[in-house]
């Protein structure tokens, strides 16, 4: 079962179950999905980079109804956000980041911050969705400084 059709599964679920503000969310990730399917054959891997633009967005929106003072808006958000990631691969510990990110360093010979974009480019080709890029970026960048 792909996750388009796991995620139209859980739709009808909500929709049986009454939970309108679920069935809300997951129509506007299936539609993103459907999107994504008409351009080519999606990957795995294509639908779970849907799913983290998808979740990244209501986050950034969270942060933006703060800022604006209006916390109903944002909680809303972060909820939209939170059931995204019940669909997405679960996320790398620590210690494997900092061991990927370490491998990717001494393979790539990189030793200053300016060569960031080749750690970058080899350590999420092998994260493939299983840790955000701002934490990845993170890691690397005190690598390279330290």
């Amino acid at each position: 079962m792909s996750l388009l059709e796991r995620v139209q599964a859980d739709v009808t679920a909500a929709m049986k179950g009454g939970d309108r503000e679920r069935v809300g969310a997951l129509r506007l990730v299936v539609s993103e999905l459907q999107k994504a399917h008409k351009g080519a054959d999606a990957s795995e891997d294509d639908e779970v980079a849907v799913l983290q633009r998808e979740r990244k967005r209501r986050l950034e929106s969270a942060s933006a109804y703060r800022d604006a003072g209006r916390q109903d808006l944002a909680e809303g958000e972060e909820r939209e956000a939170e059931l995204i990631d019940g669909y997405l691969p679960e996320q790398m510990s620590d210690d494997e980041l900092h061991a990927l990110v370490g491998d990717a360093v001494a393979e790539t010979g990189a030793s200053s911050p300016n060569e960031m974009g080749r750690v970058m480019s080899v350590v999420m080709q092998r994260v493939q969705g299983r840790a955000d890029g701002k934490r990845v970026s993170a890691l690397v960048r005190e690598k390279l400084a330290g």
